[in-house]
């Protein structure tokens, strides 16, 4: 397989996983968090799409170097398991509703990305940093649907 073509390949499995999770949970989006009680840190809702749609594209880049490097099993694995917690993070807050139970799930998606950061560093150190904005907003998120958590319950 060319290059440019794993590249494509690997940029657009996040993206498609984002975007997927945003279409499925656009409901809950538009309807039920709009009503909730948000922290003042809260950012406007146009914000999300572009951060989000940004690191989708650094875990692609960062998926390509990785299997770039041979380590396409154990390092695949490591990166699916922290984007299949990404994607079900979107049900369990916008389309269950349920702040408490997504705040556990983003803790579980924070150690799966610090896992992936550790063990992506140890191929290329490249494929790992470009992974800290992700770790930043993530943590940022963790407050911000805590926050929320506690201000509706």
């Amino acid at each position: 397989m060319s290059n440019w073509v794993r590249l494509i390949i690997c940029i657009t499995i996040p993206l498609a996983v984002g975007g997927i999770s945003g279409f499925a949970t656009s409901t809950g989006i538009s309807t039920w968090y709009p009503q909730l009680n948000k922290p003042s840190f809260n950012p406007p809702n146009y914000l999300f799409a572009p951060v989000w749609t940004a690191l989708y594209l650094l875990m692609g880049i960062s998926l390509y170097i990785i299997t770039d490097k041979g380590f396409i099993n154990k390092m695949v694995l490591i990166f699916a398991i922290q984007l299949a917690l990404n994607f079900a993070w979107s049900f369990v807050f916008f389309y269950y509703h349920q702040p408490g139970w997504a705040f556990i799930e983003i803790l579980l998606l924070w150690v799966s990305i610090l896992f992936m950061i550790i063990s992506f560093y140890r191929v290329n150190t490249w494929a790992s940093l470009i992974q800290v904005p992700y770790l930043l907003w993530v943590s940022f998120a963790s407050v911000l649907n805590f926050s929320i958590w506690i201000l509706n319950r």
